[in-house]
């Protein structure tokens, strides 16, 4: 199946769950992320702040400033063709809505934060593969901010299980994940860098 039409199936089928199923699966989802950060013992992460049918993550942000975590979010730069990442204290005072309506930070509320320290990225998107393969909404924003920007960093994607296929269909800019974690299981995919634990 091509990766376009791959990708519009699945967001159909992801845009069908009710927000109740949504809610109680990102809950899910969370408890194996605050497993995986006790493990990893991340400084700063960049955190994607969730958008219509994605899995939430405003409850892993508060649970990482309640734990002294950095956290930054991204701010896509459209005409640059890239992300920024800017740190977030106060998501009620810093995000507001941004490209495609998506909330995100305000600059002129925010700092911004060096690629260089970000010791993880959470990173949405719209199709998985237990091989570490992604496919995210044809943009290739957070490809090219993990290649050029923060290659350091591990990379976790949060999923819901329905949005796990046999097979992604990746191409060579496409960026491999460390780790995805969906409602129930933690899937560690052996494609990790040279300074991950």
């Amino acid at each position: 199946m091509k990766r376009d039409k791959l990708r519009r199936k699945i967001l159909r089928q992801r845009e069908e769950l009710s927000a109740d199923k949504r809610r109680e699966k990102s809950r899910a989802i969370s408890a194996n992320f605050q497993q995986v950060v006790d493990k990893l013992r991340p400084q700063t992460i960049l955190l994607y702040i969730n958008f219509r049918s994605e899995v939430e993550t405003m409850e892993l942000l508060r649970q990482a400033l309640e734990r002294n975590i950095r956290v930054a979010a991204p701010l896509t730069l459209v005409k640059e063709s890239r992300l920024a990442a800017y740190e977030i204290t106060d998501p009620a005072r810093q995000l507001k809505p941004g490209y495609c309506r998506i909330p995100e930070p305000d600059p002129q509320q925010t700092e911004l934060i060096n690629p260089a320290e970000i010791d993880l990225v959470v990173l949405p998107g719209s199709v998985f593969d237990r091989q570490g393969n992604r496919l995210g909404y044809g943009g290739g924003y957070y490809d090219r901010f993990l290649a050029y920007d923060a290659p350091q960093a591990l990379r976790i994607a949060l999923a819901y299980e329905m949005q796990i296929v046999d097979e992604v269909p990746a191409q060579p800019h496409d960026e491999p994940l460390d780790y995805i974690l969906t409602e129930s299981e933690i899937i560690k995919t052996g494609n990790f860098n040279q300074t991950s634990p």
